[in-house]
């Protein structure tokens, strides 16, 4: 299969023969053009464009420039698609480069980035996961081996002008409603550090003032983080611009659901190999119009037994909430944590692992008034001792 997107793991995104971009809009340039039909192989660089160093030294998880991520590569123009069709992306396949067999996960500090229990791990920390085929394993996580489900942590389509306007204006409010908070409640467009691709001189400036972060997932697809969008899968993007400029990156050997570290799953730069077609008026069809559609693939690690953690909505100071499910799975991974602590772990090391490892987050209840019901469960086999209460 022929690779229409390479990358040089020696240089960052923008020295790339063909640089990708970091920033969501519309009229950043095609990087390559294909016909619906058509499969191809495209690299990706991790996710921070090579920040992170295989070491024992969280110095650069805590310094790290997120005004850099995510890296991206592409746009792909697909002949003939138009607003209004559906882009159809089937994931043939996905790996490691065997130059680069590591990866990481990454606690980031609270004043840079934070995570979803910066409330209670401030500081930056930074776990290195070695990959031993379809294994691996940490120096800085003992006691535990699993296999990954190597999966595109963001992959989406170009937005129209109108929608990036949308963006812009609903989180830029959001923002002005706490300005002050740490970490802020929205990244707006920022011109440093922006990668975008071919575009220079004027172009570039106005691109760069109005570029979207890809930090978040939005109608696009974007950042969302499935893990169990691996090969086998297929998605259904709606499309808002001609070719519907597809993009992707920030590929992860192994993740657990939320990502909740945000340095999240275990970090990687690879390959991934692509087929796409259209739908033509699937958006309308279908009713697919702001969001896309995933068909998870076949493949996964095969673990079956598990420990489960439960949370409710109940905040730690007593305060009751009503249905609040972001505080119930914060619960369920805080409850979790404190239990692998009394295995040997430091919190950190644990809140990292629930990071990486294929954990499994879900809902179990949110019609019970006044308490939303989540649980994060751990499966046993990864841990190379018995860990089971006793």
């Amino acid at each position: 299969m022929e690779t229409l997107f390479k990358v040089d793991l020696n240089k960052p995104m923008d020295k790339q023969d063909i640089p990708g971009h970091n920033r969501w809009h519309p009229d950043i340039p095609a990087a390559f053009a294909v016909n619906p039909g058509e499969s191809f192989r495209m690299e990706c660089l991790e996710w921070t464009d090579g920040q992170i160093k295989n070491n024992d030294d969280p110095s650069d998880i805590r310094k790290v420039n997120l005004e850099r991520v995510h890296v991206l590569s592409g746009p792909v123009y697909v002949n003939g698609v138009e607003p209004g069709d559906l882009l159809v992306v089937d994931i043939l396949d996905i790996g490691t480069f065997g130059e680069q067999l590591w990866g990481f996960n990454g606690i980031f500090a609270k004043e840079n980035g934070g995570s979803f229990l910066t409330d209670y791990y401030p500081q930056a920390a930074k776990s290195i996961w070695d990959f031993h085929g379809i294994y691996t394993t940490s120096r800085h996580i003992p006691n535990v081996k699993f296999a990954g489900l190597i999966h595109p942590g963001l992959m989406g389509v170009a937005p129209s002008q109108e929608l990036l306007n949308e963006w812009n204006r609903r989180e830029k409010e959001l923002i002005a409603s706490n300005p002050e908070r740490v970490p802020p409640l929205a990244n707006p467009p920022t011109e440093e550090s922006v990668v975008l691709g071919n575009v220079t001189g004027s172009n570039f400036d106005r691109i760069a003032k109005e570029g979207a972060r890809t930090v978040p997932p939005r109608e696009n697809g974007g950042n969302c983080d499935i893990k169990d969008l691996s090969k086998g899968s297929r998605v259904y993007f709606p499309v808002f611009v001609e070719g519907a400029k597809l993009s992707v990156g920030d590929l992860h050997f192994s993740q657990g659901d939320g990502e909740i570290t945000f340095c999240g799953g275990i970090e990687m730069s690879g390959w991934i190999e692509l087929r796409v077609d259209v739908i033509k008026g699937g958006m309308a069809k279908y009713q697919i119009k702001t969001n896309p559609v995933y068909q998870p693939g076949p493949v996964n690690p095969h673990y079956n037994e598990y420990i489960v953690f439960q949370g409710v909505s109940v905040e730690p100071n007593g305060k009751q909430t009503y249905l609040d499910a972001n505080v119930a799975y914060r619960n369920a991974c805080l409850n979790a944590i404190d239990f692998l602590k009394t295995q040997g772990y430091t919190g950190e090391q644990a809140y990292m692992l629930l990071s990486a490892a294929p954990v499994q987050g879900h809902l179990a209840g949110v019609v019970d008034i006044p308490n939303t019901c989540a649980t994060v469960g751990i499966p046993k086999e990864i841990f190379t001792k018995n860990i089971l209460p006793l």
